[in-house]
């Protein structure tokens, strides 16, 4: 399933994107310089791109190669087309222009253009002792440095590149076309047709994590892994047809090299596309997941376009131009040594998945704390990153879990029970630390134990409210609340305090309450009777409210589980929320009160 609608998408993409992606026989690579040759094939100058990185060109399909000598056809490195390097093994460099030498004068043996004629000149005349003093003759020392260091070079003839010429490139299809006919025809797995089968499948790059030169999604390599009767055959393990292997990796290789199709989630690079109206789905997509840094691009401020989405969806109102019925297809990968391993695959229709993601955004949502810069809509990636070690230069988070945790939000089912049991492991290891902003209780660790306990524990959310419930009387939640009340009399009888009960006693108080809240019962008595001295009426409010808790329980509990422990963070949150929208307010109304005096 996956590589068949990997091969329709690569049909679609003909047809809408046909000077992005390549044909049978061809594929995009970076190219470093242009060896410019005489019409006889002589050596006349080497013109660099103008892309430091290489210019990006359609080329020949290139051979997958491991430690053997394998020659490319018109684009290649120094050792290869020159029998020279910067390797220090002058043998098997000439040893891989032979190879060279060989497979352009067979392909272009019947071809007469002047572009044909002049590289077949070249590869007949040049010698690679000789190579380095006639590259330093017709070029500077450093493009001869740059040259020897392994870029890509391509031929051209007198600065009119050679794989421009309609000969040449007829010849290679023809050549390539020939080839296949030397594979084993089996039945392709893909498309049920006989046909050829690749023996080696093309590489997969951009996986994060896997190797730069690509990955392997379809490969053998060890008797192990081998069907019975197809030891050491390769691809005849699970026979692909050649023009199927092709149309599926240039697909993959397309999604992962454009940023509005794939997103990074721990160890796992999630890739995603739409059979039809690709681009208007996968934006909407893209938008609502949210996003990552892949390879140091700056994370994208999404929170306005999924506003805009949540708000059509809430309305009821259509994408425009899009059929909501429409398949979407979610695919992970992640780096397995030279292969890649699929963390999984997710075929559903666009509306399905903007409902599923419409429906985790709903149990996601919690009151705001009002700090500059929040973000309304915590997308999975940044809920990954609260339960990431602050302190640790690489995250503790296992890297199977940004897998299962997207895998959860898209088919609505229950969270992995990691995501809850990081978000309260960090929540009481976690020291605050003001001036790193490290914070024990955040949005996102609270957003994320009101959405499991949501849809894991199936409870309401009439219940597990968005903002402070004083409704609620089970004890978890206001031992939280009674936590809150704590902290702000403490806070108000000592202003500017470093170090309040919070980072002494919560871990306690939320695991253990009869050992922790009599002692800060206590606290807050002493606590109080300084406000008395200042601020009588003050004192007798926050008094009342700590009493109107303390009149909801009949004892301490002696212990609470994990679950419970969440709610007495929920009811923790809640309260220190309502505490700063009356700081907040008072702010307000004194500045009112200063502009109308």
């Amino acid at each position: 399933m996956i590589l068949q609608s990997l091969c329709a998408y690569y049909d679609q993409l003909l047809e809408t994107h046909p000077d992005e992606v390549s044909k049978p026989g061809w594929c995009p690579r970076r190219v470093s310089f242009m060896l410019d040759l005489s019409p006889q094939g002589e050596l006349r100058g080497v013109i660099p791109s103008s892309d430091d990185k290489g210019q990006l060109r359609t080329v020949p399909e290139q051979v997958k190669r491991s430690s053997g000598v394998a020659a490319n056809f018109l684009c290649d490195n120094s050792s290869y087309f020159l029998g020279i390097d910067a390797k220090g093994k002058p043998d098997r460099s000439v040893s891989c222009f032979e190879a060279a030498r060989v497979l352009h004068l067979e392909v272009l043996a019947d071809a007469e253009s002047d572009a044909a004629c002049a590289v077949r000149g070249f590869f007949e005349d040049w010698n690679p002792a000789d190579g380095a003093d006639i590259l330093r003759s017709v070029t500077s020392a450093d493009v001869v440095e740059k040259v020897l260091s392994g870029g890509n070079l391509e031929f051209s003839v007198r600065g009119e590149r050679v794989l421009d010429d309609a000969e040449v490139c007829s010849v290679w299809e023809r050549f390539k076309l020939a080839s296949n006919e030397d594979a084993k025809t089996m039945s392709c797995l893909v498309t049920g047709e006989r046909s050829p089968i690749a023996r080696l499948h093309p590489a997969i790059k951009g996986v994060y994590g896997a190797q730069s030169v690509g990955a392997s999604l379809v490969g053998f390599n060890a008797p192990a892994f081998e069907s019975y009767g197809h030891d050491g055959e390769q691809g005849l393990n699970a026979p692909v047809g050649e023009q199927a292997a092709f149309a599926y990796s240039t697909a993959l290789n397309y999604l992962l090299g454009d940023s509005s199709h794939h997103m990074i989630l721990g160890d796992t690079t999630v890739v995603y596309w739409a059979e039809r109206h690709d681009d208007v789905c996968t934006f909407a997509v893209s938008s609502l997941l949210g996003g990552s840094p892949v390879y140091g691009e700056r994370l994208r401020d999404s929170d306005g376009d999924i506003a805009a989405i949540m708000g059509r969806i809430r309305s009821g109102k259509p994408i425009e131009g899009v059929d909501l019925d429409e398949p979407f297809y979610v695919l992970g990968l992640a780096p397995n040594a030279a292969r890649l391993s699929v963390r999984f695959f997710h075929r559903s229709t666009f509306g399905a998945v903007l409902e599923n993601l419409a429906a985790h955004y709903g149990r996601l949502e919690i009151a705001g704390t009002g700090a500059a810069g929040e973000r309304r809509y915590l997308t999975p990636y940044r809920l990954l990153k609260e339960i990431e070690n602050p302190h640790s230069s690489k995250g503790s988070v296992s890297p199977l879990l940004g897998g299962a945790f997207l895998r959860a939000i898209l088919e609505d089912v229950e969270y992995p029970e990691a995501l809850f049991s990081n978000a309260m492991l960090r929540t009481r290891a976690t020291q605050d630390d003001k001036d790193n902003h490290i914070y024990k209780v955040t949005r996102g660790r609270v957003a994320i134990v009101r959405a499991y306990l949501i849809k894991n524990k199936k409870r309401s959310e009439e219940e597990v409210t968005v903002s402070l419930n004083e409704d609620r009387t089970d004890a978890p939640y206001v031992l939280g609340r009674l936590f809150a009340i704590l902290e702000g009399i403490q806070q108000t009888a000592n202003p500017g305090i470093n170090a309040t009960i919070k980072d002494r006693y919560f871990n306690s108080a939320c695991a253990t309450p009869s050992i922790a809240f009599p002692t800060l019962v206590k606290l807050a008595g002493n606590h109080l009777s300084k406000i008395e001295r200042d601020r009588g009426g003050l004192a007798r409010f926050l008094e009342s409210e700590m009493s109107e808790l303390l009149g909801n329980l009949d004892s301490f509990p002696k212990r609470l589980s994990l679950e419970q422990q969440g709610d007495f963070l929920l009811g923790y949150y809640h309260q220190t929320c309502k505490r700063f929208e009356k700081r907040q307010g008072a702010n307000n109304q004194d500045e009112q009160n200063e502009q109308e005096a």
